[in-house]
């Protein structure tokens, strides 16, 4: 059995299609448009840059809390199945041995509420990057792109 379990969870989007997002070094929340999959217009990218603050972390480092926490109780009941099979398989041919699954275990992960995106922020199309428009808190005036990090007013 491989060591690697993918589930797969869905993330709501705020009406105009953004995905809510935080900043892991100034900690701030913005959103970015999420393309459809195969998107032409979608840049691809090994890192994006915080609109509010403009540092740099690659792309799988913007998760909000509420995000994380929201994954891993929605991954729960898989991880729970994914770890009787696993013993299950372990056991599975050894002479003088029976094995029972526990249909009840559970490691207690609690299933979590659906997360809700208001339609927050305002809209932020940079002058270099229009493709990639992120949405900012309202009393925000320079932004920086998403893309390349370049500051612009608005």
């Amino acid at each position: 059995m491989n060591d690697e379990i993918r589930i797969p969870v869905s993330l709501p989007l705020d009406s105009d299609g953004f995905l809510r997002r935080e900043c892991p070094t100034c900690e701030r929340e913005f959103k970015w448009f999420s393309h459809e999959e195969g998107d032409a217009d979608a840049e691809v990218v090994d890192q994006y840059f915080c609109p509010l603050c403009g540092v740099a972390s690659s792309t799988d480092s913007w998760w909000t809390p509420a995000q994380l926490e929201y994954m891993n109780g929605v991954s729960g009941p898989a991880i729970d199945q994914y770890m009787q099979d696993s013993i299950e398989d372990m056991f599975k041919g050894v002479k003088g041995m029976k094995f029972k699954s526990n249909k009840s275990f559970t490691f207690g992960i609690e299933t979590p509420d659906a997360l809700v995106e208001p339609d927050d922020m305002m809209i932020a199309e940079s002058p270099c990057h229009p493709h990639e428009p992120v949405k900012v808190p309202d009393e925000t005036t320079k932004v920086h792109c998403l893309v390349c990090g370049s500051a612009f007013a608005i």
